[in-house]
Parts: C-alpha cells; sequence; structure tokens
C-alpha cells in the first residue's frame, strides 16, 4: 500500500538466535534406527555456525584454552570468506539449503565488510533478479524482486520479523539474505517476489570488540565522516552475554546541497543455556536525510545540465526516528524437537519537506513546482510467531514437521499533508532560497491510513521418501482486516475482512551430497486497498467484496554445495499475479470504476554463486532474466512492469595474499549490470543500461598487540553517470558519484 506517493495500489503505480534453531542435516540418508541404544546417533545433530560463538550446551565463561579456540574458529569463518551460511529464522528451519525446495540467495557477513553498502539496494546488487523502485526521493527501502515489489511493502524483515521502518540496513546487521518467490506459507501476506531478511549480530561469550573510523569524499569533494563502536562479552559466568553497537555519520550529500545525519544505538542481551536460548535486542535510530526526487527526463533523455544539480531547494529534507524491539526463546525440548518464540514491535515518526516537480520546458529550463510536505508520520508494526519443529520416522521414511501460528497488526499513518503551489524555477539558471518550505494543509488529502492485522496458522511437512527422495508439503490459514482510506473528515476507500487458504508443494532430488534438484508450487496474497478520495468522477469505495491480488509460482532448480567452498542456486521460474487493481472510466457515469482484472506475469532465469574458487580467490556472482509483464488490463496489456530490468548481472572477486606479507593484504573489486528499464507504467520512456565498477583493499596488521585494520574503498569507480530507478519521468533517481572512503578498525 502506497501512501502519499501513489493514490492507490493499481497498475498505474507498480503491477534468531544467536545459534540458529537446531539444524537437521539429511536425515533421510539414515535407516530407522532397530535399537534404543542406537538412537542417539541416528538422530539429528545441531550443526554449528562457523563463527566465534559458543554452543549453546556450554553456558559458562570460557576458559583461556577455549577463547583461543573461538578466536582459531572465529581465523577459519573469516578465511571462508564468501561462503553462504544461511540463518535459520529465513526458512524457519536450519535445513541445509541442499534439502529446501525454495531459493535462498544471501550475501554473507565478509560481503558487506568489504563491500560497505550504504543502504539494502547496494547489498542486494549481489543477488540476481533484483532492481529498484520508487524509493521515496531516497528515504525509503524499495526492492523489486522476479519483477514484483514497492517501497513499504512488507517485505524487509529483520531476523524474520517484519519491519516498517524506511531503511533497514545499518551497523548492526550482518548479513542479508533473499528468500525468492511467493513466501506467503511462511511469513503471510506479501507480493508474489520474496522476503528480503536482515540478519543481527548477535552477543558473543568471549570479550572482544572493535572502533571503526571512516572518512569519505565524493568526486566534487563533498565529504563526511563515521563512527562505529561494537563490543560483546560474557556478563558473570552463567551464559548471560552482552553486545553494544553505536554508530554516528555526518556527510555532506554527494549533488550540490544536502547534508546526511544518523545515529544509532543498538543493545543486545543473550542468554546461552544448555537447552534454551534467550534473545532480546533494541535498535534506535535518529536521522534525517535529502528529499531528492533525482532529474526529469524530457522526450525520453535526461534534462541536459549537471548531475549534481538539485531541482527543488535545500530545506527539502526527512527527518525522524525508528525504534526496534525484538524478543525471541528458543528451547530445545529433546535431540529431534526444538520451539521458538518471537516478538518483534518497529515503529517509525518523521516529517518531510516535499517540494517536488510538477513539469518541464526543456528548451527554456522554467519548471513549474509544488511545495509538498508531509507533517506527524508514523508507522508501526506489531508481530509475534510461535513454532515448533522436529522429526519423526514414519516407518522407514523421515518426517521434518514445522507447525506454528503468527500475528501482525501493522498501522502506516500520514497526518498532514502540505499540499501548496510555488513559484517557477529554471533548471539552466537555478536560484535556491527564494522560497520556504509550505505550510498550506490539504485536508482533502491528510490522515492517510492503512491498517492491516492479520493471524494465521501454517503448517509444512518434508516427508524424506528415500534417502535421495523428499516430498514437500504445507499450508496456511489465514484471516485478515484491512482498512484504508484518507481525509479529514476521514473517508474510508477499503474496509476488507476475510481468510484465505494457502498451499505449498515441492519436491526433492539429492544427486549427491554437493548437488539437489528441486521443483516447487507456492502461492502468495495480498489484500486490494486504496485510499483515493471520493469526489465526483473520482472514484468508488471498493468495500470488501474486491478480490485480493494472489500470485502463483511454479520454479524448478538446482543446488550445489561443493566441498564446503563454493555453493549456489540456478533457478527457472513462473510467476502470474491476478486481481491486480484497476481502474475504467465508466463513460455514463463519469466515475472510475475499480475492479480486480489485471493480470501480469513474471518468467525468468537466475544464477547465483558465493564462496571460495581457492585458497587466495573468494567470490560472488549473479546472473538474472526476468521477463515481467501485464498481461491484462484495459490500458497497460502487454507493457513491461515499471522499473524491471530484463537483464542484470554482477561479479565481485576478492584475493587473499596470505602470508606473503608481513600483514594480511586483501584486494578485490568488480562490477554490476543493470539492463535497460520502463520509466513508467506506460513505457513512455527507458531508462538506459549501466554498469558500475567499485574496488576494495584492505590491510591487516597489528600496533603493539592490537590488530588494525585499513580500508580504502572507491565506489563507482569511473563515476559513472546512471540512474537507478523512477517515479515517473518528473523523478528518476540517480545513482550515487564516485565515492572514495578510507577507514581505520582497531581490534579490542
Amino acid at each position: 500500500m502506497l501512501l502519499a506517493e501513489c493514490p492507490s495500489n493499481m497498475m498505474t503505480a507498480q503491477a534468531q538466535s544467536a545459534l540458529p534453531p537446531v539444524t537437521v542435516e539429511a536425515p533421510a540418508q539414515r535407516p530407522k534406527p532397530a535399537r534404543a541404544s542406537d538412537q542417539s546417533s541416528r538422530r539429528p545433530q545441531a550443526a554449528a555456525r562457523q563463527r566465534s560463538r559458543t554452543a549453546t550446551s556450554a553456558p559458562a565463561v570460557p576458559t583461556l584454552s577455549e577463547r583461543a579456540a573461538a578466536e582459531a574458529a572465529a581465523q577459519q569463518a573469516a578465511k571462508l570468506g564468501y561462503r553462504a551460511m544461511p540463518s535459520a529464522t529465513t526458512l524457519r528451519s536450519g535445513a541445509s539449503p541442499l534439502d529446501t525446495s525454495q531459493a535462498v540467495n544471501i550475501v554473507p557477513e565478509q560481503v558487506l565488510k568489504d563491500q560497505l553498502p550504504r543502504n539494502i539496494d547496494d547489498a542486494l546488487v549481489n543477488i540476481s533478479g533484483i532492481t529498484q523502485t520508487n524509493t521515496l526521493a531516497g528515504t525509503q527501502d524499495a526492492v523489486i524482486r522476479r519483477g514484483f515489489g514497492d517501497n513499504r511493502d512488507g517485505s524487509i524483515m529483520r531476523n524474520g520479523m517484519p519491519l516498517v521502518q524506511g531503511r533497514s540496513l545499518n551497523a548492526a546487521v550482518e548479513s542479508v539474505e533473499v528468500l525468492k518467490g511467493p513466501a506467503s506459507l511462511l511469513y503471510g501476506i506479501m507480493d508474489p517476489g520474496g522476503i528480503v531478511n536482515t540478519i543481527s549480530k548477535r552477543p558473543e561469550l568471549y570479550q572482544h570488540g572493535s572502533v571503526t573510523l571512516l572518512g569519505s569524499t565524493y568526486a566534487n569533494n563533498r565529504s563526511g565522516a563515521d563512527g562505529t563502536l561494537d563490543v560483546t562479552g560474557p556478563i558473570g559466568d552463567q551464559g548471560l552475554a552482552y553486545r553494544f553497537i553505536g554508530y554516528g555519520v555526518s556527510e555532506d550529500y554527494w549533488r550540490n546541497f544536502g547534508r546526511h545525519r544518523e545515529m544509532l544505538v543498538a543493545p543486545s542481551l543473550a542468554w546461552y543455556g544448555k537447552d534454551t536460548t534467550v534473545q532480546l535486542t533494541y535498535e534506535h535510530r535518529e536521522f534525517i536525510y535529502p528529499f531528492d526526487r533525482g532529474t526529469a527526463f524530457i522526450n525520453g533523455a535526461p534534462l541536459a545540465i549537471p548531475k549534481t544539480r538539485r531541482l527543488d531547494e535545500p530545506y527539502n529534507n526527512m527527518w525522524g526516528t525508528s525504534d526496534l524491539i525484538q524478543a525471541s526463546v528458543e528451547h530445545r525440548i529433546n535431540q529431534d524437537w526444538k520451539l521458538f518464540a518471537g516478538y518483534s514491535y518497529n515503529t517509525e515518526t518523521f516529517s518531510a519537506n516535499q517540494l517536488r516537480i510538477t513539469g518541464v520546458n526543456a528548451k527554456t529550463g522554467v519548471e513549474t513546482r509544488s511545495n509538498d510536505g508531509t507533517q506527524g508520520s508514523l508507522s508501526n508494526s506489531s508481530y509475534g510467531t510461535s513454532y515448533i519443529s522436529g522429526g519423526f520416522w514414519l516407518g522407514d521414511m523421515r518426517n521434518e514437521v514445522l507447525f506454528g501460528g503468527d500475528g501482525q497488526y501493522r498501522t502506516i499513518y500520514r497526518d498532514k499533508l502540505i499540499r501548496q503551489t510555488a513559484p517557477s524555477f529554471n533548471v539552466y539558471d537555478p536560484v535556491y532560497g527564494l522560497i520556504g518550505p509550505g505550510t498550506t494543509v490539504s485536508n482533502s488529502d491528510s490522515a492517510q491510513t492503512d491498517k492491516l492485522g492479520q493471524w494465521s496458522l501454517f503448517f509444512q511437512d518434508t516427508l524424506h521418501l528415500t534417502e535421495r527422495f523428499a516430498l514437500v508439503g504445507g499450508v496456511r490459514y489465514m484471516d485478515y482486516d484491512q482498512l484504508a482510506g484518507r481525509g479529514k473528515p476521514f473517508i474510508t476507500n477499503t474496509n476488507v475482512s476475510a481468510d484465505a487458504v494457502l498451499p505449498l508443494g515441492g519436491a526433492i532430488l539429492k544427486l549427491t551430497d554437493q548437488l539437489s534438484l528441486y521443483a516447487s508450487y507456492t502461492q502468495s496474497l495480498k489484500p486490494n486497498s486504496t485510499i483515493a478520495p471520493l469526489s465526483n468522477g473520482g472514484g468508488v469505495v471498493l468495500g470488501s467484496n474486491i478480490a485480493p491480488e494472489e500470485g502463483t509460482q511454479y520454479e524448478a532448480g538446482l543446488k550445489f554445495d561443493l566441498d564446503k567452498r563454493l555453493s549456489g542456486t540456478l533457478a527457472v521460474y513462473d510467476i502470474e499475479k491476478q486481481n491486480i487493481l484497476v481502474s475504467q472510466l465508466n463513460t455514463a457515469t463519469g466515475l472510475n470504476v475499480y475492479t480486480a482484472a489485471g493480470k501480469a506475469r513474471s518468467r525468468g532465469v537466475e544464477l547465483d554463486v558465493t564462496g571460495r574458487l581457492s585458497d587466495n580467490w573468494s567470490m560472488i556472482g549473479s546472473y538474472g532474466y526476468t521477463d515481467a509483464r501485464v498481461t491484462e488490463d484495459p490500458i497497460y496489456a502487454g507493457k513491461q512492469l515499471q522499473n524491471v530490468a530484463m537483464n542484470t548481472a554482477s561479479l565481485y572477486l576478492v584475493y587473499d595474499f596470505g602470508t606473503a606479507l608481513p600483514g594480511q593484504l586483501r584486494l578485490g573489486g568488480g562490477a554490476r549490470y543493470v539492463g535497460d528499464r520502463p520509466g513508467d507504467a506506460l513505457n513512455t520512456f527507458v531508462l538506459p543500461s549501466y554498469v558500475v565498477a567499485d574496488v576494495f583493499a584492505t590491510y591487516e596488521t597489528k600496533h603493539q598487540t592490537l590488530p588494525v585494520i585499513y580500508q580504502l574503498n572507491v565506489k563507482n569507480l569511473f563515476d559513472t553517470v546512471y540512474y537507478t530507478s523512477a517515479q515517473n519521468n518528473l523523478g528518476v533517481a540517480i545513482g550515487d558519484a564516485r565515492r572514495v572512503s578510507l577507514s581505520a578498525t582497531v581490534k579490542f
């Protein structure tokens, strides 16, 4: 549901724990135990993540020898580099990716450390089939996955629980994972493109920390600095641990004015018992972002002005705060069964000055503008889930079962919408500062409200028929309510209450222990809603009789994990999304009639590979082919979906010199390619393809006894001008100019 930015979600807008839950590894390859005494050795064993953490069965503070072992494990994890190690929170289980029937792509911790992405879009350039969509002037995560997605679409998670804050990637995030395709079985109401799960850094049971200072500059000499403190360790000797992450940044925006400031404090606690793990995390952010809609495309081409020239005013900013609280409990009932319960509350408030372009004369340079804004925006999400997972034998067949429920109540509210005309402006001879922020509140546009509640039960079973072949089946029963509308006095435009049953089916054939084939059928559901006001010729009440959007995907693919060094997925898929809200003019009444009649489909091929090529070389790479277009609509049938590139690709390589030098030197770099994309729903103009290259170097040495890491990053090495997404032809986002950063990290 888009508020303020778009009047509706019609086709016109855009058709856990510190240790994961017990990881069940290839149980079907074991025959049913013949004797009770053999059962303990036959049952699935917990797979520890390769990182510097202590197992849940050892709650006491490590001894010196144990600490040395933990540090050795940390070094080994670093050596593994880009090997993908999935979190259990994404698929609600610790099953190996080779034993699942859906594609999960991962941006590992070391990749984030090397590339230093500044937002979730930067991180996801490593994943196939993903492009950016309308970021609300650079203030929101907006990720298209397999052709579908938008800002504030509910697809961004933290540790498997939904976020509503505009930006999800920060210093408290360790890695990023993407579950491709319809994910409603595990996550409820969702677009069919998939979910993005950001994984938190967790408290650890040996004392260590780091301080990082970073300075940066753009090609036009605009600069900034940031600092990060990350410290963790035990509290007492009973398995209690803490972590504290603090982050602050103050930097110039790369265009001709604007500044980004942000502050994060993120304390967390964990208790690691023999059979129980408890986590409690908190994040508080304060921020101010430039609110920049980019440039304009006139007659299919960008305005002939410098890329640094903004078309708005220096007061165009968004400022606000966000808070995130998450708690989870994981209890191992026995070696076969575990119980997980989690709760998350996320809230964000902001206000923004949003002066925008309403028209440009490319010949004279005269620009008309609307002096808009938002005051008193509030978003929050309260979410809880609980599930039990484990396995049992049915004759000679092993069943792996997941059963649970979840509930969410989400509100997106925009209190006062500013709508005010502004004097014209010349883009070729700009004079800034002649006007101030708008103050005229439009009551008919204010009180924009979208409330969503859902309550569900879900069940999934993986039945291992043989040592190599398994069937997967699942179902979610979901009850949901949605209310949407706007205006003072408030006008309800959507009031939906319904339920649904969503199935999942799949099959897995393990060719070897390192290679598997899979196929799956999945569905998604998202209720239709609009905040569009009622007026003469302006719309009708939707009520509760509009069918929800439904997504259906068929997927098949190949997964591999070669010598636990190089892993990846090759997938082919076909997604159809139906009941998309479309608007048609009734010529007899002069009213726009809304019907759930639109359809869109996306078909594609994706390849993702990450890991070690040799002891010295690491890589992460991807290719995605996405053919996404409208198939049924009175206006848009046959058109490609907005902001969706048919071809995307990326490749990053890293060389580790090892012990060849006194310190440890690592050099890396790569490039990403994004193909042509339509800039609007009617495909009237195209955002051109681009290639952007990045490089980095790190050198680790010691100052006295303390490890010190120096890191140089150059983003957009060749200072390429490129366009990442478009709201429409008057709001086209421009990719960042070349940015050089140098950081120093001291570990202690």
